[in-house]
């Protein structure tokens, strides 16, 4: 006897019944699936067997992750990302040994250096803290030097020295070249990295290597000491014929529109007849605090135009009222840069006040700052702005209105400082044409009302 399965014993009674066979173009479709089937099996399989488990990332490759997102999704020029195969920098940063902070740090500032920005770059904590403190107007331990990288050269030169800093002490101006930190060459470690070796305890010394404009190489020791930025200076310059108000901007901190504000208040309670704005060494700082103060010398004038990613142009224009409408003069040199350039240009676009001194830096860029999970801090450049009248100031600088006889004096406000003193003849010339033009106009219109009066029958 012979053993028959189930199955085919099922399928033999089907048969005996008369079911009749399939079309045959319904079995050559079976087949067809059939085989696509069985290859989409092996598809699989093969790609089951040859991909990698996901691995999870630990907390330095986590932090080079959040950084890459942050930049991606902010950074002013994304038409930069396919030149720099920006997703391949991620990637490539992600596959080296990462195991502690300080090597997640390296992978960060090695994936952003293709971008060729200098102001988009990673803060390391005790450089974030010391960048908050000094946006916060307080005292901060170095040297006391503000730094920005030259476009044509990548070279890192000093904006401007803080007043009464071992850098202003030293004689340290502002357009000079930092050629070593230490022994060690400032365009290669970077801006943020320079800065975070200029600073340091309270006593300790430096030695820098630095060429002033038109001068020749030179190797100085600074000592570190507490620097007390105080943003805001201000004092009554009386002579025989006025009283003219002073007032002195060195950076646009946390605070400074509030102790603007004090110090407009108290200067016309001394009824001062004209203002002198001395933005002099003021290498910016925070955006907001410098629309704020022109909003405070602007009625219902544009400020500045800022560009973001999208090529979009948006103004921004001040209020109506504001805290001192009479006449002034600012001073401006290579060392007003950033957020003091955004003011400098809209006071002179809108004929509010003349500039005079020097050329100013010429960074028209903006950057946002963001805090990552460890407490290190990115800074991003997100947008660029313009003058009212449209003039782009990255790496052109704004043009004073009358430029000031070099050499330029290193004590801005002091005694001796030449151009204050032409500053001083110079808004005083100007009230003196103002009261003029006052005397001439009422003269004016007393004669009509004579001659009106005269008409009369």
């Amino acid at each position: 006897m012979s053993f028959v399965p189930a199955d085919s014993t099922e399928c033999a009674s089907r048969s005996v019944q008369g079911i009749h066979p399939m079309h045959p173009s319904v079995k050559t479709w079976l087949k067809i699936m059939r085989r696509l089937f069985s290859a989409l099996c092996i598809i699989l399989f093969c790609f089951q067997i040859n991909t990698k488990p996901a691995i999870a990332l630990n907390d330095g490759q986590q932090l080079v992750l959040e950084s890459w997102k942050l930049v991606n999704e902010g950074y002013l020029n994304p038409e930069k990302f396919g030149k720099v195969q920006w997703k391949g920098l991620r990637q490539k940063a992600l596959e080296k040994p990462i195991s502690n902070s300080e090597e997640a740090y390296l992978a960060i500032e090695g994936m952003l250096l293709p971008l060729g920005d200098p102001y988009t770059r990673l803060l390391r904590p005790s450089d974030y803290k010391a960048m908050k403190e000094s946006n916060l107007g307080s005292e901060i331990n170095g040297v006391g030097l503000q730094l920005g990288a030259r476009d044509k050269d990548g070279e890192i030169v000093v904006i401007a020295p803080l007043e009464g800093s071992p850098a202003a002490d030293a004689g340290i101006t502002s357009g000079t070249a930092l050629l070593k930190v230490n022994g060690e060459p400032p365009k290669s470690l970077g801006l943020e990295a320079t800065a975070a070796r200029l600073r340091g305890e309270i006593g300790s010394q430096v030695i820098v290597e630095i060429k002033p404009p038109n001068e020749e190489s030179r190797e100085i020791t600074l000592e570190r000491r507490v620097v007390d930025l105080r943003p805001v200076r201000t004092k009554r310059l009386r002579n025989e014929s006025h009283t003219i108000g002073y007032l002195r901007i060195t950076q646009f901190s946390e605070g400074v529109p509030e102790q603007v504000r004090e110090a407009l208040e108290e200067l016309s309670e001394k009824e001062v007849e004209g203002l002198i704005l001395d933005l002099r060494n003021n290498s910016g700082g925070l955006v907001s605090s410098g629309l704020a103060i022109a909003d405070a010398f602007l009625s219902n004038k544009p400020i500045v135009e800022t560009r973001n990613r999208e090529g979009i142009n948006d103004a921004i224009p001040a209020g109506i009222d504001t805290l001192y409408d009479g006449p002034m003069v600012t001073l401006v040199n290579g060392g007003t840069a950033s957020a003091s350039e955004i003011l400098a240009g809209a006071l002179q676009d809108n004929e509010r006040s003349q500039l005079i001194g020097s050329k100013t830096f010429g960074k028209g860029l903006i950057q946002s700052l963001s805090t990552l999970t460890d407490g290190s801090g990115l800074a991003i450049t997100v947008a660029s702005y313009l003058t009212p009248q449209g003039k782009d100031i990255q790496n052109q600088g704004i043009q004073p209105d009358r430029l000031l006889d070099l050499p330029e004096p290193l004590n801005p406000g002091s005694s001796t400082d030449r151009w204050l003193q032409d500053a001083e003849l110079l808004m005083g010339a100007t009230i003196d044409r103002k009261q003029l033009k006052e005397i001439t106009v009422e003269e004016s219109l007393i004669k009509t009302s004579e001659i009106e009066n005269s008409s009369i029958p």
